[in-house]
């Protein structure tokens, strides 16, 4: 599913403009897409439905390529679709609030949806740490290293709270108005099928694979590959060899021709390669 830019609480409403949040959601069961924004005079919310699911073929293919590359953060997590992948999102959501992490708040929830405060206030702009981290470049090494470490260290911060992602991608985080890393897209939860130590070098890996062509397009990697090896260090023992065994498992990549022919996610796969082994 495409992530949105999903909210954080914001300030509370006046009484005299409080929303029955149960109701509205009631309101808005029969919406025309899955996940639609509303945006309120004082808020913004997301109603976010039911939906499909991941389809069969794709677990069976990420299990057999994890099964040829021995290597444990490849295996799926299954994303079922339907009411349990929903209230799995809102059990994960209620949880990063209780750890004081920032994520969207959920309102009001059902069997077939809920609603979520956006992250942000309203007329405040929350772009995903992807596009800020891009749209950084043009400024320099500098401003491109701060949001990436910025995001590095919210992956740490997440860790250290007990929690792990579901997708660490930098498009599922947001850059909130006050420059706080949010967390958006727990349709899935890798800790109830991986081990936690899998979890952990898996959101590593996915931050790395997500983010390291943007580091190397602003002339940043050598100044990110020290920040990354202070990073592995301070993982745990068992996630720190999880992710160490699979990068060595995916040294082959390096062998592959760093032409824009083979497409862009080739270059990320070979920027990634070069922030990885830093450790």
């Amino acid at each position: 599913m495409q992530s949105q830019d999903f909210s954080a609480p914001t300030h509370s409403q006046p009484a005299q403009e409080a929303i029955d949040y149960e109701a509205f959601l009631q309101q808005h069961l029969q919406q025309p897409h899955n996940t639609m924004c509303y945006p309120l005079a004082h808020e913004t919310l997301w109603v976010k439905r039911t939906s499909q699911g991941n389809p069969a073929l794709n677990y069976w293919l990420l299990k057999v390529l994890a099964g040829l590359f021995g290597a444990p953060v490849l295996r799926p997590v299954p994303n079922p679709g339907g009411a349990a992948t929903l209230q799995t999102e809102v059990r994960r959501l209620r949880s990063f609030h209780e750890r004081g992490l920032r994520a969207p708040e959920v309102l009001a929830s059902c069997d077939q949806a809920f609603v979520m405060r956006h992250l942000g206030r309203p007329g405040e702009e929350s772009p995903s740490l992807s596009n800020a981290i891009e749209d950084a470049i043009p400024q320099g090494a500098d401003a491109t290293l701060a949001l990436w470490l910025r995001g590095l260290q919210a992956l740490q911060t997440v860790h250290a709270k007990g929690e792990v992602l579901s997708q660490a991608v930098a498009r599922n985080m947001v850059v909130c108005a006050d420059g706080e890393i949010g967390f958006i897209d727990f349709e899935d939860d890798p800790a109830t099928h991986l081990p936690r130590a899998v979890c952990m070098a898996r959101d590593a890996l996915n931050y790395a694979q997500s983010t390291a062509l943007f580091l190397q397009q602003a002339d940043a990697m050598a100044a990110a590959q020290r920040h990354w090896a202070a990073f592995v260090q301070q993982l745990p023992d068992d996630a720190r060899q999880v992710l160490q065994s699979t990068v060595k498992k995916l040294s082959w990549v390096r062998f592959l021709p760093p032409s824009k022919s083979l497409g862009r996610d080739t270059l990320r796969v070979l920027a990634a390669y070069d922030l990885l082994t830093a450790i």
